[in-house]
């Protein structure tokens, strides 16, 4: 009998929750009420090149989807066009993420320079402009992903990439990498004999980016500028005074720039130098726990002595794949977020899968009722009526 007074309640709970807003709306269809601010009470969920592991990298849908699934921070790689035009790209050649190829009208800009003492060839974006860029359609990276998208979207500029965070519906922060600025710099030209560096912060200063970090500015549009070559850094330090962060490869790899280790760069004679500004280095996460046998190994001290010197750590790249998973971790991604939080004690992380580090979060560390979920609210409200229905 109370089971079905009941009934209606609980239709009325469960298509108001599902009727309600998704987690993140997209932009353009939230009010227009104070937006949320971004968290900085747990680590940053760094959607990295978007949600690339759903949708191809780099493209509107791919951060549309981040956005939408709980990013903190929605990553790019800012190279330039020949005409000037920053994008937004990872590799400075086309090849493995466009459909260059097919279009028969461009085959003579297969090409071939040095890079960082070696030859390399392929369609380089500074070869092509923004008008030329525009007619390509992106791809899927890896195979084992979903390839659905091939062919859909186009490459994105970086104040499109912009424009996309500030009209999300929450304060959403932007993460760009000044991505190859020693090959921008040789090949492109600016007015004014302005640099690669220069035009990324113009670019940023134009949408009111800035302050220093957790500022009242910062908060407001949160902003980390990151690079691998820490000259860049350096230099763009007197133009704008956001936070920036320090990339680390393989530590066998020379920096483009200043043609050290990226050992020599992580030592502690090298933090005490840099942490006049950077606020954080980003390295590759098998640099912090390095791995034989896809197993992971005892971890490197890099983390703590990072902390020492009062410098955050944002490790990349975090993937679901078993390609990319480690034996420790049992193909469980979550065990692989839970080792890098709980023990490491990393500041932020890297994830081509937003919508899973969200989720673990949430479970582990939720924010506050405004963050669940329709799934998660669905939940709460069984447990509060079902027990009215055992009578």
């Amino acid at each position: 009998m109370i089971l079905t007074r009941c009934l209606p309640l609980i239709w009325l709970f469960l298509l108001t929750a599902c009727a309600g807003r998704t987690l993140y709306p997209l932009p353009g269809k939230g009010g227009k009420s104070a937006k949320l601010p971004i968290q900085t009470s747990r680590p940053y969920n760094i959607a990295h090149r978007g949600s690339n592991g759903e949708i191809p990298e780099e493209t509107a849908p791919a951060y549309l989807r981040a956005i939408e699934e709980g990013a903190d921070f929605i990553e790019t790689d800012v190279l330039s066009s020949k005409d000037g035009v920053l994008i937004c790209f990872h590799d400075y050649t086309l090849d493995e993420t466009t459909n260059v190829a097919s279009h028969k009208e461009f085959a003579d800009r297969n090409r071939t320079y040095e890079v960082q003492g070696s030859n390399k060839t392929g369609f380089f974006t500074f070869d092509f402009t923004l008008k030329e860029l525009k007619k390509l359609r992106t791809k899927q990276r890896f195979s084992f992903r979903d390839q659905q998208y091939n062919g859909k979207y186009p490459i994105i500029t970086f104040e499109e990439f912009i424009t996309i965070a500030r009209e999300a519906p929450r304060v959403v922060g932007i993460y760009p990498e000044i991505k190859n600025p020693v090959l921008m710099n040789q090949h492109v030209k600016w007015p004014g004999g302005k640099r690669f560096e220069d035009k990324v912060v113009e670019t940023l200063k134009k949408y009111k980016y800035g302050g220093s970090y957790l500022s009242k500015k910062w908060l407001k549009r949160p902003l980390f500028i990151q690079s691998f070559a820490p000259s860049s850094l350096v230099y763009i330090s007197n133009l704008i005074d956001s936070p920036k962060v320090l990339l680390i490869d393989d530590v066998t790899i020379l920096t483009e720039d200043t043609n050290q280790t990226y050992a020599e760069i992580t030592s502690d004679v090298y933090f005490n130098y840099i942490k006049q500004y950077v606020v954080g280095i980003g390295p590759w996460k098998d640099t912090v726990v390095q791995v034989s046998n896809n197993y992971t190994q005892a971890p490197t001290d890099l983390v703590k002595r990072a902390h020492v010197h009062n410098l955050q750590v944002h490790p990349y790249t975090y993937r679901n794949e078993n390609e990319f998973l480690h034996l420790n971790f049992s193909q469980d991604p979550y065990k692989e977020y839970k080792y890098w939080i709980n023990e490491i004690g990393v500041d932020g992380l890297f994830t081509d899968f937003t919508g899973s580090l969200h989720n673990y979060q949430e479970w582990t560390s939720p924010l506050s009722e405004t963050s669940k979920s329709p799934r998660q609210l669905l939940g709460q409200i069984a447990s509060l009526v079902l027990p009215y229905t055992k009578a």
